[in-house]
């Protein structure tokens, strides 16, 4: 039987433009990085985005970064290690033409998150979230400023959950006590 650390986590991803970097004009931000971390790396996080990924995290889930950029995994991972933020995967438009569209006659979305396992999809764009059922994810639009964002996230994630536990329920875990 397997014990809790071995249980299969639920995956989350979100896309960078938009969602996690927003335009400080338009959207509260995080303080930009110090010096000289604030010469390389120039984008603004949305207000809350270390901690809600940090929580999520903390509440059992896998949480991802599917981006159509072409920024490298390293920037991004390294980028958010100054906020205190590590993810569990990341995918760019490099990875995911190389994994997800590679060999594919016809074209695939610029995302799939379902090909990595990935359950719900936070964007901003509606044509990304409107693939979600063909291609089996669930989705969450976050556009433009939202003072609410992480507790609607942390809420659409457990209802998500609920229908990926009943999905990923191991088949002998229905029996009962019954053979006993």
């Amino acid at each position: 039987m397997k014990n809790k650390q071995e249980e299969k986590k639920m995956r989350v991803s979100f896309d960078l433009d938009e969602v996690l970097f927003v335009n400080p004009d338009y959207v509260k931000a995080e303080p930009a990085l110090s010096f000289p971390y604030s010469l390389f790396y120039k984008e603004r996080l949305r207000l809350g985005t270390a901690e809600l990924i940090n929580a999520l995290q903390d509440l059992g889930y896998e949480v991802w970064v599917y981006t159509s950029s072409y920024r490298s995994i390293k920037y991004i991972s390294r980028l958010f290690s100054h906020y205190g933020v590590y993810f569990d995967g990341i995918v760019n438009a490099e990875r995911h033409l190389e994994e997800v569209q590679k060999g594919h006659s016809n074209i695939l979305p610029q995302k799939v998150p379902s090909r990595y396992g990935i359950a719900l999809h936070v964007d901003d764009e509606s044509v990304i979230c409107s693939y979600g059922r063909e291609y089996g994810f669930d989705t969450y639009r976050l556009d433009g400023p939202d003072d609410e964002w992480k507790e609607k996230v942390i809420a659409r994630c457990a209802d998500v959950k609920k229908k990926w536990d009943r999905i990923n329920m191991p088949a002998d875990s229905d029996k009962g006590n019954d053979e006993q």
